[in-house]
């Protein structure tokens, strides 16, 4: 059982809740995929598509270092801080719908966060080697740590670290992904890009991708607490 503010929870319940976030996620992914295909058939307004955008954005932040390139993929948009490319998805670049739009918008959030040199990028860019170990390895000692629970707590133990950096990643991400989105509806709104229920469908759609981020923080945070109860109960034998 692990302690939080006074109240006592043992793994069960944690295993619960990591379980209905688990489900949540999959139910707010679905609903986004959903938004994103039935705006792909709307024309927006200003009839520029997402790699036009991304140009202008960039441009009017005096950001003309960053490359614009079209990858594979749905929803597979990203900015790569090192090498500098904002990598749009062939319906994010071709697209000149809603949706098209303010994910270039968002992604171009993120280039201006580099280029601003915002916080939260920074370490996030930082945590990436650190996170990309511990998952590769993360699941094997987790592994071990449950199968000899009863001889050793070291590879849980172990396990317990490496997740803690994915989970602090993941925490570490939320600002990260709410300011790039700002960004991106107020620059939006600030050029007419849009127009009003436009702006309001931008907001959905980048809102709903912003509580995937959310549902992924909370659902770590409740499996590494899981966890931590699972090893307690066992010190506590």
């Amino acid at each position: 059982m692990i302690y939080i503010g006074g109240y006592g929870i043992d793994h069960n319940m944690l295993l619960l809740v990591s379980v209905v976030v688990f489900i949540i996620s999959l139910i707010v992914q679905g609903m986004l995929s959903s938004k994103m295909r039935k705006y792909a058939n709307i024309r927006s307004t200003c009839g520029k598509t997402g790699a036009q955008i991304a140009r202008e954005m960039l441009e009017s932040n005096d950001i003309y270092d960053v490359e614009i390139r079209e990858v594979d993929g749905f929803l597979s948009d990203h900015y790569n801080p090192l090498n500098k490319t904002l990598n749009l998805s062939s319906g994010v670049f071709h697209g000149n719908n809603i949706g098209a739009i303010a994910v270039a918008a968002h992604e171009c959030g993120h280039a201006i966060q580099h280029n601003r040199g915002y916080l939260f990028l920074h370490l996030r860019s930082m945590m990436v080697p650190m996170v990309s170990f511990s998952a590769r390895f993360l699941n094997i000692f987790i592994f071990l740590g449950v199968i000899m629970i009863n001889r050793s707590l070291v590879p849980l133990q172990i396990g317990i670290m490496l997740f803690t950096v994915t989970t602090i990643f993941s925490v570490i991400t939320l600002p990260v992904e709410f300011n790039a989105s700002s960004r991106a509806l107020k620059w939006l709104e600030r050029n007419d890009i849009v127009d009003r229920d436009e702006l309001k469908d931008a907001k959905g759609a980048l809102g709903l991708a912003a509580m995937t981020y959310v549902l992924a923080a909370i659902g770590s945070i409740a499996e590494l607490l899981r966890l931590l109860s699972i090893l307690n109960s066992r010190r506590e034998e």
